[in-house]
Parts: structure tokens; sequence; C-alpha cells
């Protein structure tokens, strides 16, 4: 209720269960009168106090039916915002274990949870990092057991230098108990709560059905997958066609709540995807791009779903390659470099795609989807008149039209391909899907008849590089420095890594947790001189696992020690960046 200060008018709900680092332990047993109505106090009487002196909240005050644990506190008002851990008990919360006990449910229900007390706390100091359309699990908020811990900034008000402690009390006092009363599951619209996690639950159990059904991605009918504008991911308004597939492609599947669901299923092997300009070709590739992930209800692509290890490829002229093995696509360069051990500080076009689809291949990606738009030409294709003038034993790339083929049929790999400018991959492909006014037609029989015979190179994979741990430190000054730069640049330790061309990294905490991720792989020994890195991404995998019975989850492995917002990267990612790291050093490769 709004002016009441906490303490004496909440004590109610149950105590115990999981807190901090999800070590088990019960929650501590708070010393001394350090409740909400003794915080209450000590904020009026911090009014117009030395700014330093909010360093005396450090730790843990006790509301009765829920504790709030202040963990850092900033130096100044224009110091990055404090941080504050909120833990509510499973009696306090309610939530009922069907809410929680699956982890798919658990991940949505959090994200549910953390909406909501985001929308409470609008107009508010207090800020909780709710994400944006894909359901990720995030450092902001996790159940374990029933539990609820939650952790948030606030900008500790002040005039100038000095404390504000009136608003202060206000934020802590009475916008932060409400918060915690808006997230009792009897408080809640249970129906849309429910609703939020079966779409999760259905988005989760299509994509982990995919390889069983032959298929690289499904795209649902009735699916919008055009984005408000190209700054927004917010679903387009009114003017969207919804997607409808064609029947040649139509797939029916069964899903725990939505039933049986029509619409089209992307087949293992190489998919073309072509049509006119501004028809919506790399539209639909970047819904696959971003079906690794789950989408909150009422986003237009919550039944669009990919394989969870898809990864876009680009070239990426400039970036670093350290000892990847380029060997498939590049031989018998002209300074007799070895290219299965190629590196490079600055690649070009061609040598930087090549180095993305094998480190890709080595971080264990079984699909790969690539816009001709941002690839280089040079190792896309080499037409009939071209390869007559520049013969093959003068021409050290080997392009992707002849290596796609072999790339599926002898290692399983499958490629979904955007193109609109070359006929040369009509030979190579087993479907071609065209994109008229934004509808997709099945054009592989047209497309057949204009195919032409195509011998195929011979795919070798890369080989598996051992990394040098020592090289991944992410220390500066002897403290831990991981921080990011808007989308474009992670900071880790003492070096910049520039991660535009990762982009299925779609929200800024998970900049912060591939960062996380590369340290805890190191601290964890997973990358010990011996592993190979993609030995050190499976154990990666493992650590961050959800156990599936009411566990802490990965965020709590991920982020001890951090007090910052951040979110779980996939494995892909987290190789992305390592691979990216100027200080990067390969020890070995088999």
């Amino acid at each position: 209720m709004p002016g009441r200060s906490g303490g004496a008018e909440r004590r109610h709900g149950g105590r115990g269960g999981r807190w901090g680092g999800g070590s088990g332990a019960q929650r501590p047993e708070i010393r001394g009168r350090r409740d909400a109505d003794r915080l209450a106090e000590e904020l009026e009487r911090m009014d117009g106090a030395s700014y330093g002196r909010y360093k005396s909240l450090s730790g843990d005050w006790d509301f009765g039916d829920f504790t709030l644990t202040v963990e850092r506190v900033q130096a100044d008002p224009f110091a990055p915002p404090s941080r504050i851990a909120v833990h509510l008990p499973a009696g306090l919360v309610g939530l009922p274990e069907h809410a929680w006990r699956d982890p798919a449910r658990r991940r949505a229900t959090a994200d549910y949870l953390i909406r909501t007390a985001h929308r409470r706390l609008k107009g508010a100091r207090l800020r909780i990092d709710a994400g944006g359309q894909q359901v990720l699990e995030r450092g902001s908020g996790r159940i374990a057991g029933g539990d609820l811990l939650l952790r948030l900034g606030i900008e500790l008000p002040g005039h100038g230098r000095r404390i504000d402690g009136r608003s202060a009390r206000r934020e802590f006092c009475e916008r932060l108990p409400e918060m915690v009363d808006a997230l009792r599951w009897e408080a809640l619209d249970t129906a849309e709560a429910e609703r939020f996690a079966d779409t999760v639950e259905d988005s989760a159990a299509l994509r982990a059905a995919l390889p069983g059904l032959g298929l690289v991605a499904f795209v649902a009918d009735g699916a919008v997958l055009p984005r408000a504008s190209g700054v927004s991911d917010r679903p387009m308004d009114g003017e969207a066609v919804p997607f409808s597939s064609p029947e040649e492609l139509r797939t029916t599947v069964r899903l725990p709540h939505a039933g049986e669901v029509s619409g089209m299923g992307v087949p293992e092997g190489v998919t073309l995807i072509v049509g006119g300009g501004f028809h919506g070709k790399s539209t639909l590739l970047h819904a696959l791009e971003r079906g690794v992930y789950d989408h909150v209800p009422g986003d237009g692509r919550e039944l669009v779903a990919t394989r969870a290890d898809a990864v876009k490829i680009r070239a990426e002229e400039g970036r670093r390659v350290e000892r990847t093995d380029v060997g498939a696509f590049v031989r018998n360069l002209p300074t007799g470099a070895d290219t299965s051990r190629f590196r490079t500080g600055n690649a070009s076009g061609s040598t930087s795609q090549a180095a993305n689809i094998a480190e890709a291949l080595e971080a264990g990606s079984t699909a790969l989807l690539v816009d001709e738009d941002t690839t280089a030409t040079n190792l896309m294709i080499r037409d009939a008149r071209m390869q007559k003038l520049v013969h093959g034993d003068r021409e050290p790339l080997t392009p992707f039209v002849d290596l796609v083929r072999p790339l599926h049929r002898e290692h399983g790999v499958s490629t979904v391909l955007v193109m609109g400018g070359s006929g040369d991959y009509f030979d190579v492909a087993d479907r071609v899907v065209m994109l008229d006014g934004y509808r997709p037609y099945d054009v592989t029989e047209r497309a057949a008849a204009l195919a032409a015979p195509r011998t195929d190179a011979r795919f070798t994979p890369p080989a598996h590089r051992v990394v040098d741990p020592r090289s991944v430190d992410a220390t500066a000054r002897g403290r831990t420095r991981i921080k990011r730069r808007d989308m474009d640049v992670l900071t880790f330790g003492e070096s910049e890594i520039d991660v535009r061309g990762l982009t299925q990294l779609v929200d800024p905490g998970q900049l912060i947790g591939v960062g996380l991720a590369m340290r805890l792989m190191v601290e964890r020994g997973l990358l010990d001189g011996r592993a190979t890195l993609a030995e050190a991404l499976d154990g990666l995998d493992r650590l961050l696992a959800d156990d599936g019975d009411g566990g802490t989850g990965g965020a709590a492995v991920l982020g001890r020690g951090h007090s910052g917002d951040f979110a779980l990267p996939r494995r892909h990612e987290v190789a992305g960046a390592l691979n990216r790291l100027r200080t990067l050093a390969v020890l070995d490769e088999r």
C-alpha cells in the first residue's frame, strides 16, 4: 500500500529456501535491528548528509517477508547505479509448482515476473533488466525451488553531492514493497502468466523436435516476420503480410499447448531463398536467425524455430584470425602460407568468411545461415567466364558453391542461403523457395530446369584447436573488467572485442554474459591448455545446464561474483568472441 514503510506491516510468508549464488545455503539471520523501519529512519536522518554516507546501507535489511540486500553502493551521483538484490521466499511468492519445475517454464515464469516488476517500477529510480522480444535466462531474476531472487539497479538520489534521503526512503520503503506485492501469484493475471509460459514451452518443444523431423527450421502459418522498423525488434503493425507456407513444404507438428500447428518446414540440406529486391528474402532469413531463441507472446515469431546450433555467417573484413584451419576454402597462397593454420590481424572479406565458417563448424554448428548481401562474392561463386580467364591453379579460393553440397552430404551440415544475384546455387540446391510480395512459393522444379551439372570439391573438416588459457585474461590492473559498449564492443580485461559480426547477439546482457562465460571457462579449467575449444564449450554447456529439478540454473553459475545485469549467451557467441579476442593464442590443433 502506498506510504507504508514495510517492516512491521509485512511480517508474513515463509523463510528459508536457497539464496545467493545457488549454493543451497539458508537465508542468513540478520543481526541487530536492520529492518524496514530502521531503514526508513536511517534514510530520513541521512537527508542532506554527504553522499558517501549511503555506503552504510550495505548488507541485509529484513522486510519481514522478504529480504533486501544492498550489494554495491555507488561512490557519487555520477557513478554507475548501485546494485541491490531482493530475496522473495516461496511462501511469499506462492508460485504453483508447475510454473517452475520444468526448465522452460521456470525460465518463462521468471521472465514474466521480471517484466511485471519492470512495469510496476515505471517512473521509479529502481530499474530491473527486463530484456526485449526474446525470452532469455538473465541475471536480473531467477527461480530456485519456488523462491524468487531479483537483482536491480538504483541511482541513489541526491541534491548534488548531498543525500536526498526522503526520495531514497520512498524508493526503498514504498516503491520496492509495492513491486513485491505485485509479484505474488495471487496478485498476477495468472491466465496471462500461464499463456506466457505455455508459449515459451511450445517454442522450446518445437525447436527440440526439429532434428527428429529432418528440419533445420519451421515457420508457422500466420507468423508475422517483418519488424516495426530497422531499429525496432517489435512486430510491424497492420501492414505486415502473415506468413503462409507453400503446400509442398507444409509440415504439421503437435505441440504441448498449441496442439497441431502447420507451417513451412525448412528441410535439411541446401535451401535457397530467392526473389526480387524488397520481397522479404532477408526478412525471412532474419526470422530464422532469431529462431534460435524463444519470443514473448504477441511478437509474431513465437512459432518460428531454428535449430539451437544454427549460426549466421558473413564476411567480416578486418577481423583477427588466429591459427584457424581454412584449408577447405583457401589453398596454394602465393606467399606459401599454411592455410590449415591461418593467422592474420586484418582478414580480407573472403578469408574472414572462410574463418567464420570453419570456426562455426569447430564450435559444433550443424546449420549455417547465409545472406548474399553480407558475403564476399569471390568466396561464394566463380562463374564460368572467370574460370576460363583465371585458371584453377592460379586461384587459391574454392568457392562455397563447390563445397556446400559435400558439407551436408559428408558432414551433416545444412545451409540456408538468401541469393538474389546469382543462379549458380541452383546447381546445388535441394530446395528453392521464392519470395514474391512477401509470400513464399516452392520453385524447386523451375530452378532445377535452369541448373547445370557441377563437380563438387572435397570438404575437409577444420582441425580442432587448443587455446592457451593464459591468453584469455579478464583482469585489468588486477581486477576483473567485463563491460560493453552498446552492442558493438565487449571489453574483456585489457582487450576490446569487436562483436558486430556476431549478429545473433540480440540483447545487451548477452555481451556481458559472453565475457562472464569466457572468464568462467578459464576459472573452472575448461580452457586448460589440453582440451580442444569444442571440448571446453561442451564443458561450459554442462556447467550452465539447468538441472530441471528446481535448480538454480545457469545464471547462478555464470553470475557468481557479478552484481550487474547479464543474460546467458549461446556457446556459439562465446566461441565467436574468443576467436575475435586479439590476445588469443592457440597451442595446438588436432
